[in-house]
């Protein structure tokens, strides 16, 4: 009786939240002129992320491994009415690239209003874990260490502004999953290391948000490649996604979930029921396409 209780009170809650968060707009007016770093966005939800950032008047300096690529992005997002637009190469497994490319973003831009980790990466495969120490540390690096990196490097400019820190996140920092034990574990630490920060900012007065976005399978052309044939999860927009994940930094959300039904429940019901939840997820995996 008392479970049922709390799974009534728990989804009570997240229906209060999502329809509360759903009603709340944002406007050009409120992005317009700001100064926009978005990380891995040569493709995927990054380019996605800088288009609409771009289409309300944003200053944008993009950043990922693929030169060509970033200047194609860069065009787009200067027809679609971003006020100017910067890029820099750089790879995030070298973290002095990392804090490059935060030191030249606030240089080229002139300070730094927004603040958003996007990129993946690391060496490793989607499958089972065969003990491979130099993928765990590739992995970390990419995508744990070189986000405290840019963060470390840009803070003093987002103080200063009083601006917002965006991070993507996954299902996979929150709920352990299969076949992406480093990946997982890079999402677990981003989820505590800016979850702690938060909390530091609220309790020194500094007026600095942190969004987690809480994403689940989407449509990008990576995430397909590597998973497509190996789950049997239907992919979401990563233009929808996109779409969130900007309302969500300008509204400054603490947590974004994409896609809501997706994960939410999920979340809600873990630890209430953790093995029933561990079965439910596990039937999403063909097991004979995993090497």
């Amino acid at each position: 009786m008392a479970v049922g209780k709390l799974l009534l009170i728990s989804l009570a809650v997240g229906l209060t939240a999502y329809f509360f968060y759903d009603t709340e707009t944002i406007t050009p007016g409120m992005v317009r002129g700001k100064k926009v770093l978005v990380t891995g966005s040569s493709t995927g939800i990054g380019e996605q992320i800088a288009y609409k950032f771009s289409e309300i008047g944003a200053h944008v300096m993009l950043t990922a491994r693929r030169a060509e690529r970033l200047q194609e992005v860069a065009k787009r997002c200067l027809q679609l009415g971003a006020s100017s637009v910067h890029y820099v190469v750089s790879d995030m497994g070298n973290l002095t690239s990392a804090q490059h490319v935060a030191q030249e973003a606030i240089d080229k831009l002139g300070g730094l209003d927004y603040l958003v980790l996007n990129h993946v990466g690391g060496s490793g495969s989607f499958g089972y874990f065969q003990g491979d120490m130099k993928d765990v540390l590739s992995s970390i690096t990419v995508n744990y260490l070189s986000y405290i990196q840019l963060t470390s490097t840009a803070l003093k400019a987002l103080e200063k502004s009083q601006g917002s820190i965006v991070i993507m996140s996954s299902m996979s920092g929150r709920i352990g999953a299969p076949f992406t034990t480093n990946y997982c574990a890079a999402k677990f630490a981003l989820e505590g290391f800016y979850s702690s920060l938060r909390r530091e900012f609220s309790l020194s007065k500094k007026n600095v948000s942190v969004t987690v976005a809480v994403l689940g399978y989407i449509d990008t052309e990576n995430a397909v490649k590597k998973v497509g044939d190996k789950i049997t999860m239907t992919a979401s927009s990563k233009e929808d996604c996109a779409e969130e994940v900007v309302k969500s930094a300008v509204l400054r959300r603490p947590e974004l979930f994409y896609p809501y039904w997706g994960i939410k429940p999920f979340v809600l019901f873990r630890d209430l029921a953790p093995t029933l939840m561990g079965n439910i997820l596990d039937k999403f995996y063909v097991l004979e396409n995993i090497q």
